[in-house]
C-alpha cells in the first residue's frame, strides 16, 4: 500500500480507502450482516488501508456503529476517519448550521471515538458553499479548536462548487465525484493542490459501470433504477469505448481506480467493496497503474465524447 498526504496533523492516508456506505443495515445496495461488515473492515486493515469514509445516514446510523466496533481495537492515531453532515441517521436531510454539532456528537458516539479527522458537508446545495454567507464554517472552526475534528470540507460533484468552497472557506478536504466518465471536478484540482486541499475521489467505478459488469441490456431494481433505458445504452457505449482505449486490457475496475490515482492531487480513492473478493480486486489496483499515455487518451476521450452528455451520477 502507498500513502499520501491528507491534512495537517494527520498521518498519511492509504491511496485506496474504504467507502463504508455498505457496512450498515438496509444500505440500499447489499445488506451485510454485522459479522460480514466487521470482517470487511478487518481485512481492509490487513491490506494496509487506514482511511475510512462514512456518514450518519449509511444504514441509518448502523454503518458508523459497525465501523466503530471494527476499529475499536486499532490504534486510533494510525487510522483516519472521515464522516459527514447533512444527511441524518434518521434519513432526514438537514443542512441547518445549528444541527452540525448534534450530528457530529451522534457520529462520535456511534464510532466510539472522541474526534474524527475530517467532517464534510454531504453534497450540500450550492448556496451553502459560500463561506461569506453561511455560519457553518465558523461552527466548524470552533469544532477544530475544541479538538473534535481536525479539518472540514464538503462532498461535491462539480469544479464550480469546489472553487467556491475553496475561495471562501478554510476547507482542507473535498470529496470529489471523479472517474473516467466524470472528470469535471479535475478542473479544480490545481487550485486544490495550491491550497493544500486533500482530494478524496468518490464513485471511481461510476456506480458499477466501470467495473465492466453492466451492458446495454442491464436492468436494475435498486437505487440505480433511476437510469433511463436511453442512458443505460449511452453508458454501455461509453464503457465499450473505454475498453477500446485500454486496448481490451483485463481488470477494467482496477484500471478505473488507477485512472483516479494517476492524478497527483488525489490523496485517496474510495471504491465501495461489498465483499472480500471486491475488496481484494480494488486493492490490487495499486499494482496496475496506467501509463501517462493512456491517462491522456482517457482525458481526451472525456473532453471530446463525454463532457457534453451531462450524464447523471
Amino acid at each position: 500500500m502507498k500513502y499520501n498526504r491528507y491534512i495537517k496533523n494527520s498521518v498519511p492516508v492509504s491511496e485506496i480507502g474504504l467507502g463504508a456506505w455498505q457496512l450498515g443495515k438496509n444500505s440500499g445496495w447489499q445488506d451485510l450482516s454485522e459479522k460480514e461488515a466487521v470482517e470487511l473492515v478487518e481485512k481492509s486493515l490487513d491490506y494496509g488501508i487506514n482511511f475510512f469514509d462514512t456518514a450518519p445516514n449509511y444504514g441509518f446510523g448502523t454503518g458508523e456503529e459497525r465501523l466503530g466496533k471494527a476499529l475499536k481495537r486499532v490504534d486510533r492515531s494510525k487510522i483516519v476517519i472521515n464522516t459527514k453532515f447533512g444527511h441524518s441517521a434518521s434519513g432526514v436531510t438537514n443542512y441547518n448550521s445549528d444541527s452540525i454539532r448534534e450530528s457530529l456528537e451522534g457520529s462520535l458516539k456511534r464510532l466510539q471515538v472522541d474526534h474524527v479527522d475530517s467532517l464534510i458537508i454531504h453534497n450540500p446545495p450550492f448556496e451553502y458553499l459560500d463561506g461569506n454567507k453561511n455560519d457553518h464554517y465558523e461552527i466548524l472552526e470552533r469544532l477544530i479548536e475544541e479538538g473534535k475534528i481536525k479539518a472540514y470540507g464538503a462532498s461535491l460533484d462539480t469544479s464550480e462548487e469546489m472553487k467556491l468552497l475553496m475561495d471562501t472557506t478554510n476547507a482542507e478536504v473535498i470529496e470529489a465525484f471523479y472517474n473516467i466518465l466524470h472528470q469535471d471536478t479535475s478542473r479544480a484540482f490545481p487550485m486544490a493542490q495550491e491550497k493544500k486541499v486533500a482530494i478524496i475521489a468518490k464513485i471511481p467505478l461510476d456506480s458499477g459501470w466501470l467495473s465492466g459488469k453492466y451492458n446495454s441490456e442491464s436492468t436494475f431494481n435498486d437505487v440505480r433504477s433511476r437510469w433511463s433505458r436511453e442512458e443505460i445504452q449511452t453508458r454501455a457505449q461509453l464503457v465499450n469505448k473505454v475498453r477500446e482505449i485500454l486496448d481490451g486490457q483485463d481488470h477494467l475496475s482496477q484500471k478505473a481506480i488507477s485512472f483516479c490515482l494517476a492524478h497527483e492531487a488525489v490523496s485517496t480513492v474510495i471504491p465501495g467493496s461489498v465483499n472480500l473478493a471486491q475488496l481484494k480486486d480494488n486493492v490490487e489496483s495499486i499494482n496496475n497503474p496506467l501509463s501517462r499515455e493512456l491517462v491522456e487518451k482517457l482525458e481526451d476521450f472525456y473532453l471530446n465524447e463525454v463532457k457534453d452528455l451531462n450524464l447523471s451520477w
